[in-house]
């Protein structure tokens, strides 16, 4: 450093400022030299000091937060220089030029899962249904309720139902089994009369949509529907009204869908617990329905609506889809825009499909995905999906030592069995021994800032869970964390990538225990696909949760045990859930308990 810089940052501030009001600028304003002498250079140290007072004991408990160490001196440094070093670099925030940031505004940076030399996604568009025939109309109501998608619009299409009669099924159902289950937040009884009754019409006078043209659905409240309240399942944000329907909506719409409720999800996404209450499991109403995508997740199950649209940031898809016996279809990050969708991570967030067979979520994720301006993650794909193409040959990654400890089943093992059997090959693979979890310090970081204000204006003590590991205390930790430590996560982030990219090149796609941490938190920091789908039952003795065990208020227990269902996840390709959709077919009719419906709904 020159002599004159090291004069800037030791000498007094008064003559700083005196050398300010001399220019007529103010005294923090670095922006051109604060000796006057013509061409020299700004210097950092030269601000005025601002925020509250510290000291080295300031520092001293800060170092035990970040897991530093520094020595006296230095720690004596950083304390007698932070109010005119660091503290300026706050003023966005706190400073008298406060800059509020619209809620729709994505970072700078931008996650791009495709890392160089990847295997590129399908180059075209391909779409080959299975064919099968839907067969006759059941004569009972609740029968056409359960009935997938697939055989739903065969049944529209040919006329043999109406959109308006299925509407008013599934609108009943609702009356019905809500209460119980507290799975829907808003419901759009006359948007959906309208809608279906246009849908009958169009198909009338020969105007065929495709496969979602007058199908009832639902989408978990976080995603925006003009003039319907989209409250993200949280107090401070119920009697939030949109102007516009999000990017999703718009495309279901103009596929012909039909809107019939905005279905509950974990407050700002996350578990199960709304202001509402919580959202139950249709196979066990004594536990809920896993979350964040909880309302998707009953509601599909308990025939409430034919399909949903729910969200993963870190197993929102997977978790409800598991637990309530469903197929959850997580695409690839960028593959479905979020438009007018809430934001809780900008580089985490993906939209997806949870339905009652595999080739309806391979339909909905046809009519969702393809770039929009609003979401600058968004990108144009191709889907190339051959529900007829044959399976035999490929190659399945799995991990050896994951199939035999929980929280993998016997049903995942039979599974892996299944595969052989249909002429897939297994490849046994291994994984880096890291602190995969350490990447959630990227996701608690973003998390923070898409919701900053609600901390700041007091407005998070509001919300109905104040526990430990509920989004408030969870915002107010996350202000502690190191940018340096963020900047790290997302270098660790690159690295785990790599490594993902590295086994992926060995196998088409990968079978994993659907709830397995490592896998939970890596593909979805990577980006990739994943497709979980009901592969058996198991028997349960307690009641499972997404919360922490609260000694105070136990689960509930069962004697003799009750029987839910189980799924597995597979994991594909970048840009290849035609893979994964076809593979997955495969593994539905292997298995064959796909139609099995939760008892009593």
């Amino acid at each position: 450093m020159n002599t004159r810089r090291q004069f800037l940052i030791k000498a007094p501030f008064g003559i700083a400022t005196l050398a300010a009001a001399c220019r007529g600028a103010s005294p923090g304003d670095t922006s051109s030299s604060a000796s006057g002498t013509p061409g020299a250079p700004p210097a950092f140290g030269t601000a005025a000091a601002v925020g509250p007072e510290v000291t080295a004991t300031t520092f001293a408990e800060g170092e035990k937060l970040a897991q530093v160490h520094l020595a006296d001196d230095e720690r004596a440094m950083v304390a007698e220089s932070w109010r005119r070093v660091m503290a300026p670099l706050l003023e966005r925030r706190v400073g008298p030029r406060t800059v509020e940031l619209p809620a729709d505004l994505a970072p700078a940076t931008q996650w791009d899962p495709m890392l160089p030399g990847v295997r590129p996604g399908p180059t075209h568009d391909r779409f080959v249904a299975s064919g099968a025939d839907a067969g006759p109309l059941p004569d009972n109501d609740d029968d056409i309720a359960f009935a997938p998608v697939w055989r739903l619009s065969q049944w529209i299409r040919d006329r043999k139902l109406t959109s308006e009669r299925l509407t008013n099924i599934y609108l009943a159902r609702m009356e019905r089994f809500d209460p119980q289950l507290r799975c829907i937040i808003t419901r759009t009884p006359d948007l959906a009369l309208r809608q279906a009754k246009a849908a009958d019409a169009e198909i009338t006078g020969g105007g065929y949509r495709g496969p979602l043209h007058g199908i009832p659905y639902g989408v978990k409240d976080l995603l925006d529907t003009a003039g319907i309240p989209t409250t993200w399942g949280a107090e401070p944000f119920r009697n939030r009204v949109p102007t516009e329907d999000s990017v999703v909506v718009k495309r279901l719409t103009a596929a012909g869908a039909v809107l019939v409720a905005k279905l509950s999800m974990g407050a700002l996404a996350l578990n199960d617990i709304w202001f509402g209450g919580q959202t139950m499991n249709p196979w066990l109403p004594e536990e809920g329905s896993s979350g964040s995508s909880a309302g998707p997740g009953a509601a599909t199950a308990a025939g409430l609506v034919a399909f949903a649209i729910g969200s993963e940031t870190e197993g929102s898809i997977i978790g409800p889809s598991m637990r309530c016996g469903l197929t959850g279809l997580r695409p690839t990050y960028g593959r479905v825009p979020r438009t007018g969708a809430m934001t809780l991570c900008w580089s985490l967030d993906k939209l997806g499909p949870m339905t009652r067979s595999v080739e309806d979520a391979m339909l909905v994720l046809a009519a969702i995905r393809g770039p929009d301006a609003g979401d600058v993650a968004s990108v144009h794909s191709a889907l190339d999906f051959d529900a007829s193409a044959p399976v035999s040959g490929l190659r399945v990654g799995y991990f050896p030592s994951w199939m035999s400890e929980a929280p993998a089943t016997h049903v995942d093992r039979a599974a892996l069995e299944a595969l052989r059997k249909l002429g897939l090959v297994p490849v046994e693979l291994s994984l880096p021994d890291r602190p995969y979890d350490s990447l959630n310090l990227v996701l608690f970081a973003e998390a923070a800032a898409a919701f900053e204000k609600l901390v700041s204006s007091g407005d998070a003590r509001r919300m109905t869970v104040q526990v430990p590991d509920a989004w408030p205390n969870l915002f107010r930790q996350a202000r502690f964390l190191s940018a340096v430590d963020f900047v790290q996560g997302d270098r660790f982030r690159r690295m785990t990538a790599t490594d993902i990219a590295g086994l992926l090149e060995q196998v088409d796609l990968l079978l994993v225990p659907s709830l397995r941490d490592e896998m939970l938190v890596i593909s979805n920091f990577t980006g990739h696909p994943s497709l979980t789908l009901r592969a058996g039952f198991v028997e349960v003795s307690e009641a499972r949760s997404d919360w922490a065990p609260d000694p105070e208020h136990p689960l509930p227990t069962f004697d003799p045990p009750r029987r839910v269902p189980h799924g597995v996840t597979l994991v594909g390709h970048l840009f290849d859930e035609g893979t994964l959709g076809r593979v997955g077919l495969g593994l539905e009719r292997a298995f064959g308990v796909v139609e099995e419906r939760p008892p009593g709904f």
